[in-house]
């Protein structure tokens, strides 16, 4: 699709038309649960929700990055379940980071427990991944002209290995877009062509790719291991008071749909674990689902939605984290895994050389030209040269400061960096990593969520979801790949003027790319 250069986008509407739109986005959002839950509001025969935030159009994004991005989910696949098993690079590149970063500390002191406490052999794992890409170039506005989407290129944001959120609501809202388009809702009251096409919509599929994953896990786990349980099932771990369920619970579904279907249960991280599993002797993982009586179910694989921030790891975090990670059971994803997703790990994999480690050379090429400069804060040489960027007030405002963190709100932007720096210890400063700020182009949309409808410009973040299953070698050295997949995407966008995007913090809105 290529847009006239004089269509202005997105298109002006009528106000009857504009609040009819609206109207229609709320009515499918509450029919297709593309919600989040207010906590502590349910009675007994209600609960309080409110919508997600979302892109009143779709924003215009090049169909060729798209497919590009697409194509190398497959390599950062690999590349990642490689990493996942060298427990030697691991400990190299988070040496500096534990004496600072608690969660890091923890993390890989459970790893050495468990280490020490089970014996070597074949360990199936798996892995959902997402990797965020931003369009880099001209600054000028996308979509003026059929030539300017051929001068960008995707630089990666970060790569996730951890509770990757968003997937369903992704799902929901492209198939929103999708319905809107061929209603045409976006063209009442124009005489003009309908400014958006189907075909430039992509379809997504993320809620079945991610059960298709889970379902794959389950199976490779195989039959039921202990006399004492009367069948295997697949164990969600969540946080507790959880608002996000509507990203959580249709992957559950889907596998409960599934033909023949696979059993799912949910329990809260922390106290309500471990009083609902136990261990055998042989390290079979059961759970006792809530008000059933009888035998044990028998846990085939762990899927992990809770456990990615410091705070859960008191004493009972802890022992939690440990009990599930001594189990037999897979894990999505396995605790080196879950370290991989360390912005620590993304930078050292920008250094020369450390691809080609994982990768061949072809691909180690595909995956550098999607890096964008990212500098350690230590006192090696590269870490000096990234203290003086970051600490430099003429340097430091095309950088982002980014710690080992999820979920958004966390990260230092520009002209913050030098004074933050000089508020915390310099023996803390290893903790994070600097990060060049990606130049995107302009692009116009209209954005509703919870702040309020306004449009303006926007900053769009591609998230392309893969899909995993490897099984590490007794030797503890070769991993082979039995599943790769790309599974789908998510596409996020916010206001030019926000530096954050995570949406259920209320910081940008899922949306659909309109490729040209």
């Amino acid at each position: 699709m290529a847009l006239d250069g004089d269509l202005e986008y997105p298109p002006r509407l009528s106000e009857e038309a504009g609040l009819s739109l609206v109207s229609q986005i709320l009515d499918w959002q509450i029919n297709h649960g593309s919600l989040l839950k207010r906590i502590d509001s349910q009675t007994d025969h209600s609960v309080l929700t409110y919508p997600i935030g979302v892109a009143v159009f779709p924003t215009l994004f090049p169909r060729r990055l798209f497919d590009h991005a697409l194509r190398l989910q497959s390599i950062y696949n690999e590349l990642y379940c490689r990493v996942a098993e060298d427990e030697g690079w691991i400990s190299g590149v988070i040496r500096d980071l534990l004496p600072v970063d608690p969660l890091a500390a923890t993390l890989w002191d459970i790893h050495q427990e468990v280490k020490k406490a089970t014996p070597p052999g074949t360990v199936l794992s798996a892995g959902i991944f997402r990797s965020d890409y931003m369009l880099q170039g001209p600054t000028a506005q996308l979509g003026t002209g059929s030539d300017r989407p051929a001068n960008l290129s995707l630089r990666q944001v970060e790569f996730n290995t951890f509770s990757c959120a968003g997937a369903a609501h992704a799902n929901k809202v492209a198939d929103m877009h999708r319905y809107l388009a061929r209603t045409g809702a976006y063209n009442e009251g124009r005489e003009r062509q309908n400014p958006v096409a189907v075909s430039a919509l992509p379809r997504n599929a993320n809620i079945e790719s991610l059960a298709a994953c889970l379902s794959a896990a389950h199976l490779a786990y195989g039959p039921k291991r202990s006399r004492t349980a009367t069948e295997t099932a697949i164990l969600f771990v969540v946080q507790p008071d959880n608002f996000n369920i509507a990203d959580e619970r249709p992957v559950e579904y889907a596998l409960w749909n599934r033909d023949p279907s696979i059993p799912v249960y949910r329990t809260d991280y922390g106290d309500d674990l471990l009083q609902r599993t136990s261990l055998t002797e042989s390290r079979e993982l059961l759970f006792h689902p809530l008000g059933r009586k009888g035998p044990a179910l028998e846990v085939s694989v762990v899927y992990m939605r809770a456990g990615y921030e410091a705070q859960e790891y008191d004493e009972v975090g802890r022992q939690a984290r440990l009990r599930l990670e001594l189990s037999v059971a897979v894990k999505c994803p396995s605790l080196l895994g879950h370290i991989c997703t360390f912005k620590k790990v993304q930078q050292a994999l920008t250094s020369p050389g450390e691809l080609e480690r994982f990768l061949s050379p072809d691909k180690a090429a595909l995956v550098r030209s999607t890096f964008a400069r990212a500098y350690p804060l230590d006192e090696s040489e590269a870490g000096l040269y990234g203290r003086s960027l970051a600490t430099d007030p003429q340097t430091a405002h095309g950088y982002i400061l980014k710690p080992s963190l999820e979920g958004g709100g966390h990260n230092i932007f520009g002209p913050a960096i030098p004074a933050f720096l000089s508020s915390i210890p310099s023996s803390a400063w290893c903790a994070y990593i600097l990060m060049e700020r990606i130049a995107t182009p302009r692009v116009q949309n209209i954005l509703l969520s919870a702040s309020g409808l306004d449009i303006g410009g926007v900053i769009s973040e591609l998230g392309v979801l893969g899909t995993c299953l490897w099984k590490r070698a007794p030797d503890g050295v070769t991993c082979d790949i039995l599943q790769n997949t790309v599974a789908g995407w998510s596409f996020k966008t916010k206001y030019d003027y926000v530096d954050e995007m995570s949406v259920v913090k209320g910081y940008g809105c899922f949306d659909t790319p309109l490729l040209i």
